[in-house]
Formats: C-alpha cells, structure tokens, sequence
C-alpha cells in the first residue's frame, strides 16, 4: 500500500486549517509546520502461514526526492519485534503471524529523519495496523451442557429453553460470526429457532409415564450455516414433569383378609394398595369404605409414605357372633387436574372380604359388674349373690370361679367354684366396713391360662343396733332473771347406724307424767328437742346446778333409746338475757362492798403473796452454800491475784487445794513472797491430805503439755478439771461418763442423807421428764 501526494493532500486541507491556540504574536512565538505526508491506517491478515514476512505497507513523503536522503524509522506497539519497516523505501513487514482474537490492532508512529543529520525532516506521526478477521473460531456454548423440563402432555410450541453459542471472530467483518442453530439428535420431539436457539416442543401429548428423559444435540455453526463454516455443539437433558394424567388403580378387583377375632380395637388389621402410576403429590390416594356391610366395623387410612390403605378395626369381634365381613374400597386422587377430566373418572373400586378367624377366648361374665346387698347381722354361710361365666367358644369348657385374695384379705366371702354363688364366711359390721369391693375371676377348665375378672360390690346395709345419743355435750344455763315456759337451750341427737330417709329422734323427760318444778323437755318433732322452764327465782345461792335427765328414741327397728344428762347452771344475766357471770363469789362475800373496794382487797392480797415469795427466796438463798460465785462452769473463771508467784520452780508457794473451794482464797488472802508466821496460817487438814492427789494430777498435766510438740511457744494459760477420786457417791460428771442413753435409778440418793436430799429430789424430777444428759 502507497500513501500518495493526492491523498497526502487531501489530509493538508484539514490540517492547514488548524493552527496552534497558544501562538504569541513576537518574533520568537512557535509556528505549525506544515507536514509533507500523512496516513491512516493499514491493515495485515490474521494467521498469515507464509514463509517470507507478511506485507503490510509502505510509508512515502514527498520530501523523498529518490536521492537517498531520507531515513524512515518505526516506533509503537510491536515495533521491532511483530513489524519492521525498510528505512530506505518505508516498506512495513510483518514478521509473524498475529490472532485478532488476542489482539485486534497495534498502534505504531513513523517518522522522516535526514539520512545524514539524523535531523527530523517532519513532526512524528500515528498510525494504526488493523488485523483482518478470518473464520479461526467456531461458535461455543460457554453454559453447556444445559437441563431443562417442560410438563408431560403440553401442546406442541410449547417453550422448553434457550441456548446461546458465542463466536469468538469478528461480527463486523464478513460472516464469521453469524450463528445459525440446527438439532442434531432429539427430532421429532423438539425443534431449534435457527436464529434465537429456542427450543420448543414438537410433538404433542408427550407421556412422562412412557418416557421421561430426552437428550437432545444441538448444533451452532458460524457462516449463516453455510458450507465451510465451523460449528459447535452442546446437550440438553430435557425432562418431562408429571401431571396427574393417570387414576389409580387396584391390582385386584377383590382382596381376602383373615383377621383374629381377639384383633384389639384401633389395631391394623390389613392392607391394600391402588397403584396410580404418577408421581409425588399427583400419585396421592384417598381411600374410603363404601358404606355397607361393614356396619361401621372398619375404617381405612392412608399411608402417607407407600400410598397403602390401612384398615383399622373399630369394634371388637366375635367369630361366635359373626364370621365374615365384605365392604368395597374406593381409591380416589387427592389432587385433580382439570385440564385431564376428560380422560375417565380419577378413581377405583375394590372388594375386601374379611374372613374372622376363631381365637381361644377366655370367659365371658353375664354382667360387667355385679352388685349384691347384705344386712350386717346375717348369718354366717349365708348366700348373698351369684355370678355366672361361659365360654363362647366352640368347645364350650366349664368355667370355675374364684376370689382374688388381694381384694378379700379379710377372707370376709367365699365363692362355689362350680356354681359361682358367694356367701358370708366373716361376720360383717357397717360401722367398721360400709362397702367390700371384690374381684371374682374366671378360669377355662381346658386352658387355665385364660381367666377372666368381674368386679362384685357388696353393700352392708345397716341394721337398729345403736342408741341415738345427743349431738354434742352441751353446756346449758339458766338465767337467775328467766321466766315460767322459757326455752333455754336447743338439743338434737346423732346415732351411728346409717341415717336413713325419714329416720326421726323423739326426745322426752322420764318425769313426764308426773309433777315436775324444775325444768322439762318439748320435743319440736323435727329432730330437734327445747329444754323448758317451769318455774321462775332460780337462784345461784340456793342452787347452782341442776341435773335434767332426757330420753331419746330414734325410729329404727327394734327402737333403740337412751337418756343423757344435761348439767344446768344458774348464771347471772343482764336484762336482755347475754351472760354476765355463772361464779359462786357473790355468795361468800359481804353484803354492801361495792367494786371498787373488792378490787383494792385484792390487789393487796397480792402484793403480799409477792412479798412473802421475794423473801422466802432471799432467805433460802443466803443459807445455800455454793462452791462458786459465779453461776457459769469453773473452767470459765479466772481468778486474779495480786501476789508474786516464785516462779516455775516453785511448786510449794501456793495451795492447790483451795481450788476446791474459791470461796476459802478471799477468806485468806497472804502474800506468797513473804514467809509469813508460824502458826499464822491455819491449815485444813482435808486439804492437806488432798494435796498430793492434785499436785500429781497437775504434774501429769504439765508433762502432758511440755511434751505436746503443737503447743504454742508463748506463756498460756491451760485449764483442766478435776473431781478427786475416792468419793463416796463416786463421779456425777458428765466427763469421762458413758455415751451411750441408759436409763439409771438415782433413787438410791435418798438413802445417802439430808445434804443430798436437794440432789435427789432434783434426779427424781429429771427422770420423770428430761433426760440425764440434760442434767449434765
């Protein structure tokens, strides 16, 4: 290619045009120069496989006058190493095959330069080298293999999916990348648009029940399909989605089941299945008795998860009573669609006969239960009831009875094993047991293992064998202010046989008849009895108490009665009749104190009595001789001196025996660093003698504690108690003592004395009461 003069000057006129904006208007300001040669761009063919470098141009300026002059020189993308330009003559070569597809065009600038100055001769220049397109690249389906499903039985047209393939040439350039679609494999069942790669169905009343999977091959091939054109291919998997085009049906039109008569009630008794050739919720059955014969017998469920109709017992059965039972079935879909009506009804019938099969059952009782009455004085051995037993079976064994000991631990029944009559073999007593809940049981003679239980209640009625008494002990008075015919307290009576309807209670004085001053009883009629005065003046001085005799009789046969006492007291009353005072005091005191003054009498009877107890108590202390001065254990007391000790050597300044008694160191208090006078300290002889036993005790201590590794190093005050020994009432501590809690007789104390007299009485109240323990 040769950029010429012409069309260099058809470039000029656009650029003369144009100047540079920032020009100045001096001498020194920058001018345009106008170029000599100008081009656009060239074009080199993709994948060229010749053997000589691949022409691509040639670059010429009019300032070439032939002579050699002028040197061309190349620079831009792939300069040097994809092109190359002849500097003499501005041929532009390229030197390897290039792809379009890797890269469509390369940017490069030229220039003029003086052969010999190497001095630019124009401003440089851009041009551009384009790859041309050829068909290298067949279409792809970058999203292959695809998946797709459409519903069975659509119509034909109906939209599957879509592909797209994609052409990696050129679009603008030729028809390298225009794709046509075409199926391969997968007629007739669907078609291709050529132009967009939609698939459609082809055929209608595609059936998922006879084939379910469709691979279809698609090809895509560039050129506008025309011969010599690459092409490309992709699968789709196409299935068809179910719809409910099927009914259900059974594989039989009549199914046999065998069922034990002791089948229990709610229990699966048999199966059966209609087959609906659709899947998921299109294949689901609904199954129905079809009421007949059944009688309400049975009842069908579905399985949720295999589709099987389920047949559940409702009542029991009987094969003594009915053998055989026939009803239809009836299978429907759960899920219809309307646009399948018009292929048939969508459900199936079927037959189910259930054949019942004979079980060895245990006896039947006649009744559920049994109820029996007895009076609560019959006799013993007398009957009261019967049960009765059979066995339904064919074999028809004899049945024997029996009481369950567990519900007559008494043993107050026995049962004929043969005939099943009870009778009272314990007398029976209402009051105690009102009511005997039994167990009788029931056993096949050919299979003792089968029994049967019946419950038997049996009510003892009562019989007249108790009095009747009054209610509650009432506490009755009389006002000293009542009148003649004056109602003063209301009876009523209870009895411990068992109230019946209509039971009534009379009440009656036993004075009646006869002239009475008193009081009298009147009977309401309504169980009920008043206590009636017949006179009036009662007084507390004269009388009072009173005692009113009063007969009940209650209505039962034979009649049962009985008197009680009621205990009267005369009280004092105010004027509406409450109760002020039923006391005897006023009798004993003298007539005209008012009050006031018998407030004051007592008050200083009182004070005395309180005077006499402080005293006494005063007295009876200072006479009791105590060891300590403090009511607290002597372990608890330290007691202070003001002496000097003579230190740890000196075991003979201090008499340990006056520990026995704190008392005697406030009596004899001498100064232990000072010798004091002979004679001036008396000396007991008791303590003298019972010096040495608590000197050793005291040593044995100290060892004790000098050896005793866990002491603390510091000066400490260590106490210990001692009782002495050879007492003649021997030990009374606690210490030392035995733990386990026996019981002692301290009665011995009394014989020791009067200077124990206090110790027994105080053992003899802590036996009756407390126990040693606390005394201690």
């Amino acid at each position: 290619v040769t950029v010429t003069i012409h069309e260099i000057l058809l470039v000029w006129v656009f650029l003369a045009s144009m100047s540079t904006a920032g020009r100045s208007g001096g001498s020194g300001g920058f001018q345009r120069v106008k170029r000599g040669w100008v081009w656009n761009q060239f074009f080199v063919l993709e994948e060229y496989m010749g053997s000589d470098p691949q022409y691509v141009g040639k670059l010429h300026t009019d300032l070439d006058k032939g002579e050699s002059a002028v040197k061309y020189t190349l620079s831009g993308e792939g300069a040097g190493t994809i092109f190359t330009i002849d500097q003499t003559t501005g041929d532009i070569h390229a030197l390897r095959s290039l792809d379009r597809e890797e890269k469509p065009y390369y940017t490069l600038r030229a220039q003029a330069v003086d052969i010999e100055t190497n001095r630019p001769l124009e401003p440089e220049s851009e041009f551009v080298i384009k790859v041309q397109d050829i068909n290298d690249n067949e279409p792809k389906f970058l999203e292959g293999p695809y998946t797709a499903s459409v519903p069975e039985m659509s119509p034909v047209g109906t939209y599957v999916t879509k592909v797209t393939a994609t052409d990696a040439d050129d679009p603008t350039y030729g028809n390298s990348a225009r794709v046509v679609y075409s199926i391969l494999h997968g007629q007739p069942y669907f078609s291709v648009d050529p132009k967009t790669g939609v698939i459609r169905t082809a055929l209608p009343n595609m059936d998922r029940e006879v084939k379910e999977l469709y691979q279809v091959l698609i090809q895509a091939k560039d050129m506008g399909g025309q011969l010599g054109g690459l092409a490309g291919t992709t699968t789709i998997n196409i299935t068809l989605s179910d719809v409910n085009d099927n009914p259900p049906r059974f594989s039989k039109s009549i199914f046999h089941l065998r069922v034990p008569e002791s089948s229990a009630v709610g229990s699966a008794v048999g199966r059966i299945k209609a087959h609906d050739l659709d899947i998921g919720k299109n294949a689901e059955v609904d199954y129905n008795i079809i009421p007949g014969d059944e009688r309400g017998t049975f009842d069908i469920t579905t399985n949720e998860h295999n589709q099987e109709g389920i047949i559940i017992l409702r009542r029991p059965l009987d094969y003594e009573t009915r053998k055989a039972y026939t009803f239809k079935v009836e299978a429907s879909n759960a899920h219809l669609d309307p646009r399948f009506h018009s292929f048939g009804p969508y459900k199936d019938t079927a037959t189910v006969k259930i054949n019942i099969l004979d079980v060895d059952e245990p006896p039947v009782f006649s009744k559920p239960s049994y109820t029996m009455d007895i009076h609560e004085d019959t006799q013993l051995g007398t009957t009261i009831g019967a049960v009765t037993a059979q066995d339904l079976d064919a074999g028809s064994s004899p049945v024997r009875y029996s009481i369950d000991w567990k519900s007559d631990l008494d043993s107050f029944f026995d049962i004929d094993p043969v005939t099943g009559t009870i009778s009272i073999s314990e007398l029976l007593d209402r009051e105690s047991i009102a009511q005997h809940n039994i167990t009788v049981v029931a056993t096949k003679v050919n299979n003792p293992v089968l029994t049967s239980r019946v419950s038997v209640t049996v009510h003892v009625l009562d019989v007249n064998e108790f009095p009747p008494e009054l209610a509650i002990p009432y506490e009755t008075f009389v006002c000293e202010s009542a009148k003649v015919g004056q109602v003063i307290q209301i009876i009523s009576a209870k009895d411990q046989d068992l109230p019946m309807t209509g039971q009534k209670f009379s009440f009656k004085s036993p004075q009646e008849g006869l002239k009475s001053k008193n009081f009298t009883i009147k009977d309401f009629g309504n169980n009920t009895a008043g206590v009636v005065t017949l006179r009036k003046g009662f007084r507390r001085r004269t009388q009072e108490i009173y005692h009113l005799p009063v007969v009940i009789e209650d209505s039962g046969l034979p009649v049962k009665n009985s008197t009680s006492t009621l205990t009267i007291r005369v009280c004092a009353c105010d004027s509406d009749g409450a109760l002020l005072t039923c006391n005897a005091e006023a009798i004993f005191l003298p007539v005209g104190l008012s009050t006031g003054a018998l407030i004051a009498i007592l008050l200083c009877i009182v004070i005395l009595l309180v005077i006499v107890v402080l005293y006494v108590g005063v007295r009876r202390q200072k006479k009791k001789e105590t060891l300590m001065t403090s009511k607290e254990d002597i372990r608890d007391n330290v007691i202070h001196y003001d002496d000097e000790g003579g230190g740890e050597e000196d075991t003979h300044a201090f008499d340990m025996g006056t520990l026995r008694n704190p008392k005697a160191i406030k009596e004899n208090l001498f100064r232990r660093d000072v010798k004091p006078e002979a004679g001036a300290i008396p000396r007991p002889a008791i303590a003298s003698q019972d010096s040495a036993d608590i000197q050793n005790f005291i040593c044995q201590r100290l060892q004790e504690h000098d050896g005793d590794t866990s002491a603390p190093p510091y000066d400490s005050l260590a106490t210990y108690a001692y009782e002495g020994e050879g007492s003649v009432a021997e030990s009374l501590s606690s210490i030392e003592s035995l733990t386990g809690e026996t019981e002692e007789d301290y009665d011995y104390l009394n014989e020791w004395g009067p200077r124990f007299k206090t110790l027994a009485g105080i053992f003899g109240e802590l036996m009756n009461g407390c126990g040693v323990d606390q005394l201690h």
